[in-house]
């Protein structure tokens, strides 16, 4: 494979990339779904809440101007009359300001989780790049801003036209009807207004989440170097490992081969296993101190006759202890009483031999 295409980011990002994209505040976001939120439940607000905010705030005001020569005009008085009417409009527009906060916050957590980040507060020379305003400005997004912003004018105004004409003839009649009338004909008018550019918004905030995301996500991919580079940072060199097993093995060889001279019997089978054990008078089992195969087992029988530790040779207890038991452990319970014979004959050996140097 070439350089060139070993750079191309054709791998999918990894999750770890992804996350760090999250920290960093890098997420796939449309705005259209956010805008989405807030005029529906602009919308609902007003279908739900336009008569109690209405009325909450009609009293106080009318209460203002009809008693108005009574209003203190000192520091104390307005002060007064200035809590009084925050209040009243705290009442009134509490819940559905509330609500409102609820939609903007709801638009962005059903896009991704909460993101905290300040990454987004640094100062970035890529900012202020002609080359970098110049792909904002003829890029891809540009272009897919420019096509929703025109098919979103568009279909504005077809909305507006189908409502709205066939009530042309109401319109013209309102100068004739009393403020009362009015308010309730403008609110009817404007929730139905209202709910079709919802509807007609839901189809372009699904669309555009879409395209944002992919767009998100193309440029999240990696290239195969970047994905060997994670895989090193998060599993570890491998020349690192290999070298670190090695020194690891080393050292485990040595150890068994310092604990070979004070084993009771090494148990082999000539052309591959050799198992040392262990065993005093006291101890529940033998215990392994030494095991290998090949140049580990020559190497182990070896220093056993340099040390004059008994090696006996039986092919299948050699093989199953050097499959079944680990160095420093016990052998397993299956095995005892062929190492028990074993074990018996080699203290027999070494009695008949002390009774003999006497």
């Amino acid at each position: 494979m070439s350089d060139e295409d070993s750079s191309e980011k054709t791998q999918d990002p990894t999750q770890k990339r992804l996350d760090d994209a999250h920290q960093r505040g890098d997420v796939a976001k449309s705005q259209e779904v956010n805008t989405w939120f807030m005029i529906a439940g602009a919308t609902l607000v007003l279908s739900s809440f336009s008569t109690s905010v209405g009325n909450g705030l009609q009293n106080p005001l009318r209460n203002l101007i009809e008693n108005s020569w009574m209003i203190r005009t000192d520091g104390a008085g307005l002060m007064a009359l200035t809590q009084s009417l925050l209040y009243a409009t705290i009442a009134a527009m509490g819940v559905p300001f509330l609500m409102l906060i609820i939609a903007a916050l709801a638009g962005n957590m059903l896009q991704h989780r909460l993101v905290f980040s300040a990454e987004g507060l640094k100062p970035k020379f890529s900012k202020i790049s002609p080359m970098a305003g110049a792909k904002r400005l003829f890029g891809k997004q540009a272009a897919a801003n420019f096509l929703k912003g025109l098919f979103k004018v568009i279909a504005l105004g077809a909305v507006m036209v189908a409502i709205l004409w066939p009530e042309r003839h109401r319109l013209d009649a309102m100068i004739r009807l009393d403020i009362g009338a009015i308010m309730g004909l403008t609110i009817a008018l404007t929730l139905k207004l209202m709910a079709a550019v919802v509807a007609m918004l839901a189809a372009v905030a699904i669309a555009d989440f879409f395209f944002q995301y992919r767009t998100w996500y193309e440029k999240q991919k990696m290239s195969l170097q970047e994905v060997k580079e994670e895989h090193k940072q998060s599993e570890g060199d491998p020349h690192i490992k290999g070298r670190i097993r090695q020194i690891r093995q080393q050292r485990m060889r040595k150890r068994m081969m310092a604990a070979v001279p004070k084993a009771s019997v090494v148990i082999t089978n000539p052309t591959h296993y050799s198992v040392a054990l262990s065993y005093e008078s006291g101890m529940a089992a033998p215990v392994c101190v030494a095991k290998g195969v090949d140049s580990v087992a020559f190497k182990i029988r070896e220093v056993a006759k340099a040390n004059d530790v008994p090696i006996i040779e039986n092919v299948p207890l050699a093989r199953a202890l050097y499959a079944t038991v680990k160095i420093d452990e016990e052998i397993p319970v299956e095995h005892y009483h062929a190492v028990a014979e074993i074990i018996g004959y080699v203290m027999g050996l070494k009695r008949g031999l002390s009774g003999r140097r006497r």
